[in-house]
């Protein structure tokens, strides 16, 4: 075994990562691409490596920064690229849903767009859009019929019959849905010419960017569709994560992808994430260096879990209970960003690099 283990954060990276960092160490001006995957209230996990890297270390570089993110990883996003203070409210605003009984989607989403109304008003949009490095990448997916349909029954019964097709091919879905990246225009991304499904992309404005941070994150049947998004084809825009759970994309960096996660395993889509099979693409993975919690940090959470949308069951009806639970997970996950930022300033990272083929769901490391 040629890495060390920390005591609470796992650190996997690709060969070309592992490279470029056995050459030049791990610096901001090396990170060209950060990747925020799909997954609820599991990103909560993130809040200390979030703080860790976007607080005081990664704005250090001059050129842009591109972040990429798939469902709540472009709600973060939409924050960091604002700033902590933003991030902030966002977290506290996403604690504070609350939700009767079993919710209608229509109520699922005003809650959400409460959450959004706590960091993405008019002032945040334009926060995002004149940063000086950090350029906004929102993912979404622009749905066919029948899954363009908001009655509950029948759009149930598309995605089941988009998740069989799934089971022969991944390729099937693009029957159903297609990919929508809405991207910062002042700078094109690197992953910008991304394949595997149909592509449209849209320049982010004043005009569509709540709207497209809102569609990246709305679960089917249990959130309302996005219709008609400023700007892109006319249409029902849904969650990214049905592609793109764990942003699984062809980054075409020739530095480094940074990708905090909150776990040891990517998954493709979401209709991948029981077929053990699925693997995501090694090429995608070359130049990611992904940050999750380790074992031992998992351990020592409550119940040696993290928070997930099955929390709002598990506390229904005591909410200040979750908030409590949830809460203490934010505050343990100060050891992760805590970890990450000694391993930095020891320049010991090389120490710390596991193989990325080591994670659940990946594919195994080359040999080359």
């Amino acid at each position: 075994m040629w890495w060390r283990m920390a005591e609470y954060l796992s650190i996997y990276a690709g060969d070309r990562a592992r490279d470029l960092i056995s050459e030049q160490g791990l610096t901001p001006e090396m990170v060209e691409v950060v990747a925020g995957a799909a997954g609820g209230p599991k990103w909560l996990v993130l809040c200390g490596l979030d703080r860790a890297i976007f607080s005081d270390w990664i704005f250090r570089r001059e050129k842009p920064l591109y972040l990429v993110g798939s469902s709540v990883g472009s709600w973060r996003f939409a924050a960091l690229a604002q700033g902590m203070d933003a991030y902030e409210r966002f977290l506290d605003a996403y604690f504070r849903q609350t939700y009767k009984k079993a919710p209608t989607a229509g109520v699922v989403s005003a809650e959400i767009g409460k959450i959004l109304d706590a960091y993405l008003d008019g002032e945040g949009t334009r926060r995002i859009l004149n940063h000086p490095t950090a350029r906004l990448n929102t993912l979404a997916v622009r749905c066919s019929w029948p899954c363009s349909v908001e009655r509950r029954y029948p759009l149930l019964l598309a995605m089941a019959c988009a998740g069989v097709l799934n089971l022969a091919s991944r390729k099937l879905l693009g029957g159903f849905f297609s990919r929508a990246l809405f991207y910062d225009g002042r700078d094109i991304p690197p992953f910008f010419t991304m394949k595997g499904f149909p592509i449209q992309r849209v320049p982010l404005t004043r005009g569509n960017l709540r709207h497209a941070v809102m569609a990246s994150g709305s679960m089917p049947a249990l959130m309302e569709g996005v219709r008609d998004i400023p700007g892109a084809r006319p249409g029902m825009y849904r969650d990214a994560g049905i592609l793109d759970y764990h942003v699984d994309i062809p980054f075409h960096s020739s530095s480094i992808v940074l990708y905090p996660h909150y776990m040891g395993r990517i998954t493709t889509g979401w209709f991948d994430k029981m077929l053990f099979w699925r693997k995501p693409d090694r090429l995608n993975l070359e130049n990611v260096v992904l940050l999750c919690p380790g074992r031992a940090f998992m351990e020592s959470l409550p119940g040696a879990k993290i928070p997930s949308r099955q929390d709002f069951w598990d506390f229904r009806g005591r909410d200040e209970e979750r908030i409590a639970y949830w809460r203490q997970v934010v505050s343990s996950s100060e050891a992760l960003g805590n970890e990450f930022r000694e391993i930095l300033e020891k320049g010991t990272i090389l120490e710390h690099l596991r193989p990325i083929g080591e994670l659940r769901g990946s594919p195994p490391r080359t040999l080359s």
